[in-house]
């Protein structure tokens, strides 16, 4: 029997050491593997933000709800940022993956991981800074940098959004909420997110890089774009909003430097900083969302109880600024001129025509000269050009939110009658120009003449049938 201690002691202290060396060797495996989420969660400060504005929930535990109420809560979004500042998110067009790690896989091996290879253990791997080369700069705003970079992985193109971090900040919110929504979406007609790299001094998200933006496109051809075009346009934008409403997101912050445009005509929706998941109630949403020219006439009187409408306005002054050529609602000085120019078109409101108006934090009637409701062509004369166009701009510019048409039941809307009907068929990452005969018109600058070409022309054939 005491012979036998030894022997087991003996057994113990090696059973000990195998336990140790394995505990070891998976927290290095922990470390090396840590995800994006955990990584930010950890070191992301939550000083200065209220309430539970910050929390995000992953998009599977988002309830479906009708309606949300919610309270003020505070933004470090400059209501009064005009467009032409704010950095253009130029992103681009081809297919990666994203090397997003799933709980299930925390036993693999780091040498086996993917896009690694063991026979060439320096070669350039996903989620690694030295795998991308910066080519130029494209922009740079209050808190990200945006290149034009080469992956070393695969040799494409990529759009490198490069976020500093600061010790006592952290990781800023909107990095997180962009990153965490875009890894979660999936469609062609919103931008690719294709890696992240985290080090202590940056995040970096890694895009599909596209070569232009819509902005930049109407810049390009001013006094509007054809109407075939137009409606190509706004289509893809629908398909996009129509597929995150429907994951109970919500953009936020929609403006032509937003949506990027390919070379072949792909439009993306990009630049998810300032996107919620529309999550319960307790949650708080702020009223400081939107560059102002795009911004809803209930958000600008303070409401903070807003849906996918919010968008859809957005949509609504996207749509004819494509046909018109120069911005819906351009205000030049603050909130009170920028709701002049709405009310001046749409109506002053009243309770008869948007019920609980009163009731909105910034809402005195005595500041507002009373208007009465105009044609939208009265404003703006090339939708009387486009067949359907007036109609369908008047249902995305309702001052009353709930009026506002889905993006959804847009796209069943007259205007897109015209269009192939495979269109409506299309998977999510399946683009619009797989489709036959569909295809960009060359711009002839001139968008009048074209509208009434084809206004006459459709006439014609018209009446020829009775």
């Amino acid at each position: 029997m005491p012979a036998s201690q030894p022997a087991q002691k003996t057994g113990k202290m090696k059973k000990l050491r195998r336990t140790l060396s394995e505990s070891f060797r998976s927290i290095a495996f922990k470390k090396e593997e840590s995800s994006f989420d955990e990584i930010c969660v950890t070191k992301m400060s939550t000083r200065g933000c209220q309430g539970t504005d910050s929390v995000i929930k992953p998009l599977d535990t988002i309830p479906e709800d009708k309606k949300v109420r919610v309270q003020r809560t505070q933004s470090g979004f400059d209501p009064f940022e005009k467009p032409a500042s704010q950095v253009k998110r130029v992103h681009s067009e081809n297919n990666a993956c994203i090397t997003s790690k799933s709980s299930t896989t925390s036993k693999e091996s780091p040498k086996l991981r993917r896009h690694s290879s063991p026979s060439s253990p320096t070669s350039p791997k996903f989620g690694k800074a030295d795998s991308y080369e910066k080519l130029e700069k494209l922009g740079e705003g209050s808190y990200a940098t945006v290149y034009k970079g080469k992956s070393k992985v695969n040799g494409k193109l990529v759009a490198l959004k490069v976020i500093r971090l600061q010790e006592e900040e952290g990781t800023p919110f909107t990095a997180i909420r962009e990153a965490s929504l875009l890894k979660g979406l999936k469609h062609t007609n919103i931008v690719l997110l294709h890696d992240i790299i985290h080090t202590k001094e940056t995040l970096t998200l890694v895009f599909e890089y596209v070569h232009t933006d819509l902005c930049q496109y109407m810049d390009k051809y001013p006094g509007g774009l054809h109407p075939d075009n137009v409606k190509l346009f706004l289509f893809q934008l629908l398909r996009g909003l129509s597929y995150i409403h429907q994951r109970y997101i919500l953009h936020r912050d929609l403006k032509p430097q937003n949506l990027l445009i390919s070379d072949t005509g792909e439009l993306k929706l990009a630049d998810f900083g300032l996107a919620r998941a529309k999550s319960v109630p307790s949650h708080t949403y702020s009223n400081e969302v939107v560059t102002l020219w795009y911004r809803p006439p209930d958000v600008l009187l303070g409401s903070t109880d807003y849906s996918t409408c919010l968008d859809m306005w957005g949509v609504g002054c996207i749509f004819i600024e494509m046909i018109q050529g120069v911005a819906a609602f351009p205000g030049m000085k603050d909130i009170q001129d920028q709701l002049e120019r709405i009310f001046l078109v749409l109506g002053t409101p009243s309770e008869d025509t948007w019920p609980g108006v009163n009731s909105l934090p910034h809402y005195k009637p005595e500041r507002f000269t009373v208007y009465s409701a105009k044609k939208l062509r009265q404003a703006w004369n090339k939708l009387g050009f486009v067949d359907h166009a007036e109609e369908l701009a008047s249902r995305f510019l309702q001052c009353f939110p709930k009026n506002r048409l889905s993006a959804q039941a847009a796209l069943s809307h007259e205007y897109f009658s015209n269009l192939p009907p495979r269109l409506w068929e299309l998977q999510d990452m399946s683009s619009v120009f797989t489709v036959p005969n569909v295809k960009l018109q060359t711009e002839s600058g001139d968008s009048i003449q074209v509208c009434s070409r084809k206004n006459s022309h459709g006439k014609a054939s018209s009446s020829s049938k009775h």
